[in-house]
């Protein structure tokens, strides 16, 4: 005998997160959000229906399928995933979980969802951004945007944050995570926060030692090194 859960029946939809990386159309008009994973080769905007990835006509989603939209319960677990080299320039979505769902220890797949919140990682120089720019990837009519500071734009295609949210509509609302802490290094105990003028007079004259150094090297080799050939007298 298999055993199911009982039918939930929520007085207000439940709530998720998830990250996406945010696209633009072609002709700049249209912004919405590509996934990482399964279905990532379609777009889909801020009020959105999913459907059978695979071209199957049954309802997503669908129990003997992966079909349909994925979220965890846990912000610090959709967090998490931002860690990996392929998905640094994602954003994290907070997710409404509309029509019907299946529910799972981590998380929910579902039918339907509205995108409530959008947070923008940092630029990759570590400022916090300003604009989503063109990442350099995209699908079929759609650029892949990442986060960018002003000052890394270097003319290429961009949306500032507030013009992604006019764009997406449906009440979207799209933040820049604030720029993190340094996390120091154990065993490292790097440069104290807060050097007087003997501390950075020290460190000058250390630096200074250095590049004397580097420079009386490049002229032994210069004027012939081990390496060098033969002298003519």
């Amino acid at each position: 005998m298999r055993l199911r859960l009982p039918e939930e029946r929520p007085t207000e939809p439940p709530t998720g997160y998830k990250i996406a990386h945010p696209v633009l159309s072609q002709d700049g008009t249209r912004a919405g959000f590509t996934g990482v994973s399964l279905g990532g080769a379609l777009p889909y905007g801020v009020l959105a229906d999913a459907s059978c990835v695979y071209g199957l006509r049954h309802r997503a989603p669908n129990r003997r399928c992966d079909c349909g939209f994925h979220c965890v319960h846990d912000r610090a677990a959709a967090e998490a995933l931002l860690c990996t080299a392929e998905h640094r320039t994602a954003v994290l979505l907070d997710v409404t979980v509309l029509g019907r769902y299946l529910r799972f220890e981590l998380g929910f797949r579902y039918a339907r969802q509205r995108v409530r919140t959008a947070t923008v990682g940092a630029c990759s120089c570590g400022t916090v951004a300003a604009a989503l720019a063109d990442a350099g990837w995209g699908r079929p009519g759609w650029r892949a945007l990442a986060p960018s500071c002003a000052g890394c734009l270097r003319g290429r295609t961009a949306v500032s944050l507030a013009g992604f949210a006019r764009l997406a509509g449906e009440g979207l609302r799209v933040v820049a995570r604030p720029a993190a802490a340094p996390v120091p290094v154990p065993g490292d105990p790097g440069l104290p926060e807060e050097l007087g003028v003997p501390e950075l007079a020290a460190e000058a004259a250390l630096l200074q030692a250095r590049l004397d150094w580097f420079q009386s090297q490049l002229a032994r080799l210069g004027q012939g090194g081990p390496d060098a050939g033969p002298q003519v007298g």
